[in-house]
């Protein structure tokens, strides 16, 4: 089962190995079709041209999965929907809970992905 959206979709945790193995720089948004999560996948969606060399990705929360992301020790501490995971060359290098802005979203690109 996949999310609605446009953007590249991790429907296992081998998909979500894949695209992190082959992408140097990998955005995930873990979440459900909801209120929370349903702006950060527009705002992924809108940066995907601006951000060329970022690989953004979705993934379903309710998945058995998605325990990839849910168990990882980055979002031990997560209570919000969507889990948003940014992995630079294959390790975690920042992991946000909850909505988020463009604005903060930008800020964390800028800052880990260099454009």
């Amino acid at each position: 089962m996949t999310l609605q959206t446009n953007l590249t979709h991790a429907e296992t945790a081998s998909d979500l190995q894949k695209l992190i193995s082959e992408n140097e720089n990998v955005m995930v948004c873990c979440g459900r079709m909801g209120p929370m999560c349903l702006p950060v996948y527009d705002i992924m969606d809108e940066l995907t041209a601006e951000y060329e060399n970022v690989k953004f990705a979705d993934m379903l929360f309710d998945s058995p999965e998605a325990a990839i992301i849910r168990n990882d020790p980055a979002c031990s501490s997560f209570a919000g929907l969507p889990f948003t995971m940014y992995y630079k060359n294959g390790e975690v290098v920042k992991a946000t809970t909850s909505i988020q802005s463009m604005e903060q979203v930008t800020e964390i690109l800028d800052d880990k992905f260099v454009k």
